[in-house]
């Protein structure tokens, strides 16, 4: 049997198997589906070495085990530093503008999105977003020219698209 068959045949056969024991080790359902899957990955790149094990699923499972221990202990770690630190700083504007503004840009390309934050929210000037971006001032320029135009026409679009929802519904009202 080859390799890619083999684990063809592993994961059909057992897949459902390791997620049901690691749930019961991890007690979370998507914690045990990433660590099993996790482990089916780490067999992929070796696939020779599973097949000359005797017991590959135990291989996998003990794995998966570690995978989840692992990542079990750096998610602790990782709450332990979150709690000396605070809480989470409170979003300063939460208007639906802001808001709204805030997803129009998520609708930008990324050089677009990441000029125009460090230009106007972040207030630096063009030489220093150029030097941040890794880029000409001329490129910083045109992205913020282009991320302008692009972020109109965003907002615009959202704007309409409520305003046509808005008469939607007072029309069926």
């Amino acid at each position: 049997m080859s390799d890619g068959n083999l684990i063809v045949e592993l994961y059909t056969g057992c897949f459902r198997r390791l997620v049901v024991q690691l749930y019961a080790v991890t007690g979370d359902l998507s914690e045990a589906q990433e660590a099993v899957q996790e482990a089916f990955t780490r067999a992929l790149a070796a696939p020779g070495r599973l097949a000359r094990l005797d017991n590959p699923e135990a291989w996998l499972r003990r794995v998966a085990v570690n995978v989840a221990r692992s990542r079990h202990r750096r998610r602790r770690v990782l709450d332990g530093l979150l709690r000396r630190i605070g809480p989470p700083p409170e979003v300063a504007d939460r208007s639906p503008e802001h808001l709204a503004l805030l997803a129009a840009l998520r609708g930008l390309p990324e050089g677009q999105r990441h000029a125009l934050a460090l230009h106007y929210l972040v207030d630096l000037p063009i030489g220093e977003v150029a030097a941040t971006l890794g880029v000409s001032p001329g490129t910083v320029k045109s992205r913020l020219s282009r991320g302008r135009q692009a972020l109109a026409t965003l907002l615009t679009e959202s704007e309409i698209s409520e305003s046509t929802n808005i008469g939607r519904i007072d029309v069926r009202t």
